[in-house]
């Protein structure tokens, strides 16, 4: 015996949707981590590999140029010898700092949820063992 599907009861995103807009400006691997690092000001290439150690020079390339190219991110040459490349925030990336911070903030919450429900398991674990 199937289960019967139910019917959807929550009103549809408007269109264009903003939840799919926002996921697909901050979309890519590591995208939301150099969101992150550049959020206290203008970074170089190599002090954003420092930051985000995981992520390779590669891909971090391509982060960066899709979040320039979604107005995220801004490129700018600096005049010095040899010529360094620094990255900035836009307004636009400022505007989604807050909602990176709500994201981390709900993660540490899920985490410490997490611990103390597995704490719990082994207490009552070991009451068991008793």
């Amino acid at each position: 015996m199937s289960l019967k599907v139910r019917k959807n009861r929550s009103t549809p995103p408007p269109e264009p949707c903003a939840l799919t807009e926002c996921m697909r400006i901050i979309a890519g691997a590591w995208a939301p981590n150099v969101i992150w690092h550049l959020r206290a000001g203008p970074r170089r290439f190599s002090e954003l590999r420092l930051d985000i150690p995981p992520v390779s020079a590669k891909v971090l390339s391509q982060r960066l140029r899709e979040l320039e190219s979604r107005k995220v991110v801004t490129r700018t040459i600096q005049p010095t010898t040899p010529p360094s490349v620094e990255y900035a925030l836009t307004p636009l990336g400022r505007e989604l700092v807050p909602a990176l911070e709500a994201i981390v903030e709900i993660g540490h919450k899920l985490k410490s949820t997490k611990r103390n429900s597995e704490e719990g398991n082994v207490a009552s674990n070991s009451e068991a063992m008793l």
